[in-house]
């Protein structure tokens, strides 16, 4: 964590060297722009999750025994309760946007449907560690990052280049292939915080058999959904509990193999 963590600040810090170079802009206003950029990123980012899947807020007589739970965990977190809301998404799933004192967790109704109590509040208990330990605003800053080292390169190679259309072109490209490497190191991020969520999660419900139950239901679920009723749930798929990828694609993906996480979990 600490090496990525540096790795990414050593990106930003030579973005921010370039733009005061190139373009002779203060530092202060470097840092001013990124955090403007930030912000927009995940007020945007929140309000934009949540209208992807129509969330609407969870009725607390209907799901009362989910209040209370979430009630419970956070009593235990010392965690303001976050505002709770249910969606129809097409897959069994559920995510976290916000941070402390200003969260919000996503549940579908697929999944309400498909897990006992004991391991929905191992869900749940998940999602609320990833706003206590404030992995929603880590990841929007690893992507301001990516950003911002991103529009650098691609202003460089427009103002440094001779043939405007071609540079055009080529600022394009270059933009998309930092962004993505610099990506590469916040989506390692990214599946460190499930593993820490994970456990977070585990020592809130008392340990980590339910939480494991319930992702492997969730692992099932999904692959049993058809594929073309997943689009819902990949606009917010960084977001949500379950998110898998294989090979190469590993690199890319935001949570680690599913079964690395069920074994850690039940050997709690």
């Amino acid at each position: 964590m600490a090496i990525v963590g540096s790795i990414l600040f050593a990106f930003y810090a030579v973005a921010a060297a370039a733009a005061m170079f190139f373009f002779q802009v203060p530092l202060a206003l470097v840092i001013g722009l990124s955090i403007l950029l930030v912000g927009i990123q995940y007020k945007i980012g929140k309000w934009a999750a949540l209208r992807s899947v129509g969330a609407e807020d969870m009725d607390e007589d209907q799901y009362r025994e989910i209040h209370q739970r979430v009630e419970w965990i956070c009593e235990d977190m010392n965690l303001e309760k976050p505002r709770l809301m249910v969606a129809e998404m097409g897959v069994p799933n559920a995510f976290a946007v916000g941070r402390r004192g200003a969260g919000t967790v996503v549940v579908s109704t697929e999944l309400i449907q498909m897990l006992d109590m004991d391991e929905l509040e191992g869900v749940l208990a998940h999602e609320l560690a990833h706003i206590d330990n404030r992995d929603v605003v880590a990841m929007v800053l690893g992507q301001g990052v990516a950003s911002v080292v991103a529009i650098v390169a691609q202003y460089i190679v427009l103002f440094t280049g001779d043939n405007q259309l071609a540079d055009f072109f080529l600022a394009i490209i270059v933009g998309q292939v930092v962004q993505m490497l610099v990506m590469v190191f916040v989506l390692a991020i990214s599946r460190y915080r499930e593993y820490v969520a994970d456990a977070d999660a585990a020592r809130a419900i008392g340990g980590g058999d339910p939480l494991a139950r319930a992702l492997q239901k969730i692992s099932d679920g999904n692959e049993r959904v058809p594929n073309d009723k997943t689009a819902v749930d990949n606009e917010v798929s960084a977001l949500c509990i379950f998110g898998e990828s294989h090979g190469l694609a590993k690199l890319f993906s935001t949570h680690p193999p599913m079964e690395k996480r069920i074994e850690r979990l039940r050997n709690a």
